[in-house]
């Protein structure tokens, strides 16, 4: 009998692994940064030598921040342009701003005109192209009950601390807040704004964001951490933050000391592609971590991007060696600008079908529709459940048997033990 069930383990154990033999196969082709750091140091060297450059430099954000690519000549002279190409990069950038960083921009191999990362990162004429007028898809506007806050929901809100990103992402929510220059809000709206949490008992969760939380000094930021906490019900804090991605030379020591003093703290990244998680980036992700920072990454589907059921398997494993959990994957927003990357819900209903039961659930985030005007976040599933009645519910697993399971009413517990 003991071996008869071995045997049958056995079975089962190869009809799984003949369900991963496509994914095992596809990940090969994936371009993962993990994997090509020695092709990133050689675009890393070449950036240094057109910036007569250090490696001491390259390792210092304000270096970086100080230094982000922003006109096209430069550009040119790292990543192969067409004088076509520069002509209508020029022409986007006198509606829509632009900058990378020289390290977001040692990512991008410069001969590939659909990498990910220069879809990215660099404009295109598609943005000129796009018919949506739309610039505010979430109604932000209309949901600023006071100062720089964002709110949608009772206990919980946004607070928007600078228009300034190490790079401005081509399909960006907010790129009507980016205008010509860097600003962090005024210590009066910011005041304004902590003022209505305080008086806002119901406000337990608060996220600081922008443009990018990390963009600002550590002062700065370590003066409006401090006014939150010092407020009763404010429960902790988060940061939403890419500078993981595009520049994870702003998590420093001194940064990680700050933040230590104020927990719990939790930082939610943006990471898209596994080409952006280097060993750079990971190493800022563990520094994080290992100063008790909790981590979670947002990803957007992005067509020619991600919109992929193996690139986004790899990225969420690719996450958590890093320390981050998959946390949303969002349905773009359909912002003025960022029609070419729309993609179908149904392309997010097969990567999350894709990921249940053949990954681990930590590696499973939740796909995430935002309801037009401020609407909020919805929730959007495979749908497992096939009927249900009384005393049954009728569902598929991942593999797609159909079950019928034994469904009771819930009955009080006191009753329950005293019968």
């Amino acid at each position: 009998m003991k071996e008869k069930k071995r045997q049958v383990s056995i079975q089962r154990a190869e009809k799984l692994k003949s369900r991963i033999e496509d994914f095992l196969e596809a990940r090969k082709g994936i371009p993962k940064g993990m994997e090509n750091e020695e092709e990133l140091i050689k675009r890393k060297n070449r950036i240094l030598e057109i910036f007569n450059a250090t490696e001491e430099n390259w390792n210092d954000y304000k270096w970086q921040l100080k230094h982000r690519i922003t006109d096209v000549e430069t550009l040119s002279k790292i990543i192969n342009l067409s004088e076509e190409e520069k002509v209508r990069i020029d022409d986007v950038g006198k509606k829509f701003r632009w900058a990378i960083s020289p390290y977001y921009l040692s990512l991008i191999n410069p001969d590939d005109k659909y990498d990910p990362v220069r879809l990215l990162s660099i404009p295109t004429y598609k943005e000129l192209e796009d018919t949506c007028e739309d610039l505010d898809p979430m109604g932000e506007e209309f949901t600023n009950p006071a100062g720089c806050i964002t709110r949608r929901y009772p206990d919980r809100l946004i607070i928007n601390v600078t228009n300034e990103c190490a790079m401005y992402c081509r399909h960006c929510q907010r790129r009507r807040n980016i205008g010509e220059q860097d600003l962090p809000v005024s210590r009066k709206l910011l005041q304004e704004s902590i003022d209505y949490i305080k008086e806002n008992e119901e406000i337990r969760d608060v996220l600081i964001t922008g443009g990018d939380a990390l963009c600002i000094s550590d002062n700065n930021l370590e003066w409006i951490i401090k006014q939150l906490k010092d407020i009763p019900h404010v429960d902790y804090i988060r940061l939403g933050s890419r500078t993981l991605v595009t520049m994870p030379q702003r998590i420093t020591d001194k940064l990680c000391s700050m933040l230590k003093k104020y927990h719990p703290i939790y930082i939610n990244t943006h990471f898209n592609h596994p080409m952006e998680i280097t060993q750079t980036a990971k190493n800022a992700c563990e520094k994080l971590a290992n100063s008790g920072i909790v981590l979670g990454n947002q990803a957007v589907l992005l067509n020619g991007i991600n919109n992929d059921k193996y690139i986004m398997r790899v990225l969420n494993h690719e996450l958590l060696k890093c320390r981050v959990r998959p946390y949303y994957i969002f349905h773009a927003k359909h912002v003025q600008g960022t029609a070419h990357f729309n993609t179908s819900i149904e392309d997010g209903i097969e990567i999350m079908e894709y990921l249940r039961g053949y990954t681990s659930g930590m590696a499973i985030p939740t796909f995430i529709i935002n309801a037009p005007k401020g609407q909020g976040k919805t929730p959007v599933y495979p749908n497992y459940i096939i009927s249900r009645g009384p005393g049954y519910i009728k569902f598929r697993t991942w593999e797609g048997n159909i079950i019928k399971y034994e469904d009771h009413q819930t009955k009080d517990i006191r009753e329950f033990l005293e019968e």
